[in-house]
């Protein structure tokens, strides 16, 4: 079923009487940071390491996020349950910074795109006639794929055009990566620009827990991304102290070794083949979908995919799955990485309503720790 965002509506239309028409879309956007307040009021949306639970969803989310050993902290996550007040709606988002100014990039975009998706949500749905007596089950389920799909793209679009005029955010030479999903019923939106990584735990034919990767790591050697960056004149390549690191570079300068191909910001290559374009898919979840693992590649650089799978399931409990998470990652670069900076590593654990997941299965034994 495609819901309609009518209490987003109402206020728009209460908030545009004294505006006229040509002041709609401005009250659209007050209605929605009228929800964004209330929310906060009511302890749904957290933008820090904790847990996030609705009393009007089994939905439970685990977030933490740790500095690593380059500096500030460049990471944020956010969780928004209930999404525009819409009971079965969770938005979940984590933004990597990089740069001087990687840290401000990442908390400017993690507070504009909760509030613009909706909107953009709100105005995408109202711009389309929908048609709810399609005759297919995919039918319904494309058409409102599509209509999240346009609204991201505005999103992103409008934020990172937002951040150029920002004259207090230098992004020049600064961006930062986002993946971000809207779990809307048993519908999952996923939308990543960047290296992060969402990671599904589903159970098996034989019940056993398996991982599956809903994004890719938009780096800049993937061949699409390739080709796009050199067509524009950017090139792609590796430093001699660092094989297998692809980078993008401007065409006649050492700067600036962005290792991803999307980001939001980094001006300074974004007429060089940087895109800030989300890859938009969409995911049925079924029964057997267990949980969603959000993290930023400081996560994944040491972790592999069925090895976060495990971790999460064997946390005590669900409060604790993130932080073990994480845990778990700083212990794994101090073997894996000796010598390297340690990254910032930040992770969201989703458990979704049609869990039945025991937690508390053990796993490797240098996991076994209180944490």
């Amino acid at each position: 079923m495609v819901l309609f965002p009518s209490l987003v509506n109402g206020l728009a239309r209460t908030m545009s009487t004294k505006k006229g028409k040509n002041g709609q879309n401005e009250a659209g956007r007050e209605a929605v940071e009228v929800l964004e307040k209330e929310a906060k009021k009511n302890e749904l949306i957290l933008g820090s390491s904790g847990i996030v639970k609705s009393s009007k969803s089994n939905n439970f989310a685990s977030l933490c996020s740790k500095r690593g050993n380059k500096g500030i902290n460049q990471d944020c996550l956010i969780v928004w349950e209930e999404f525009g007040c819409q009971e079965d709606m969770i938005f979940c988002g984590i933004f990597d910074g990089h740069g001087r100014w990687g840290h401000y990039v990442s908390k400017r975009v993690r507070e504009l795109v909760p509030a613009s998706l909706l909107c953009s949500w709100q105005e995408t749905l109202a711009s389309k006639s929908l048609d709810l007596d399609f005759d297919l089950e995919m039918d319904r389920n494309l058409h409102q794929f599509e209509i999240w799909k346009q609204s991201y793209l505005k999103t992103y679009a409008g934020i990172d055009e937002d951040l150029k005029q920002q004259s207090g955010i230098d992004s020049f030479r600064s961006g930062t990566t986002a993946l971000t999903i809207v779990k809307q019923g048993e519908h999952l939106i996923v939308a990543n620009a960047g290296d992060s990584r969402a990671v599904l735990a589903t159970t098996s034919d034989d019940g056993t827990l398996v991982a599956l990767q809903l994004t890719t790591d938009l780096k800049p050697n993937l061949p699409e991304e390739a080709q796009r960056i050199m067509e524009s004149k950017g090139r792609v390549f590796c430093l001699e102290d660092e094989p297998g690191v692809y980078r993008v570079w401007m065409p006649n300068q050492e700067t600036p070794g962005l290792a991803v191909s999307r980001a939001f910001g980094d001006y300074c290559v974004k007429d060089f083949g940087l895109i800030s374009v989300p890859d938009v898919t969409h995911r049925n979840l079924t029964s057997g979908d267990q949980f969603l693992i959000l993290a930023t590649d400081g996560v994944w650089d040491v972790i592999s995919n069925q090895e976060a799978v495990h971790i999460v399931s064997s946390a005590p409990d669900k409060e604790k799955a993130a932080k073990r998470l994480v845990a778990c990652a700083k212990r794994e670069w101090k073997h894996k990485k000796r010598g390297i900076a340690m990254d910032d590593t930040s992770a969201i654990c989703l458990f979704f309503q049609s869990s039945t997941l025991q937690l508390g299965q053990p796993v490797k034994d240098c996991l076994n720790s209180n944490v």
